[in-house]
C-alpha cells in the first residue's frame, strides 16, 4: 500500500495519496517501536530468569 500511494502521488500530484502514504509510514515504524520494546522486554525476562537459576539458596 505504501508504495502504490507513493507511485499514485508522483504519476498524478494528488494530496491525499501522500497523506495516506505518510499514514502507512508513521503505522510502520509505531510498529516498529513496539516490537523493538516487546523485544527488549523478552530479553530482560529471560536475563532475570538466568539469574534467578544461578542463584544458590
Amino acid at each position: 500500500m505504501r508504495d502504490f500511494s507513493w507511485t499514485y502521488f508522483a504519476m498524478t500530484g494528488d494530496v491525499e495519496s501522500f497523506l495516506l502514504y505518510k499514514e502507512v509510514d508513521q503505522v510502520r515504524e509505531a510498529g516498529s517501536a513496539e516490537a523493538a520494546a516487546a523485544a527488549e522486554a523478552a530479553a530482560q525476562e529471560a536475563a532475570d530468569e538466568a539469574a534467578w537459576g544461578t542463584l544458590t539458596v
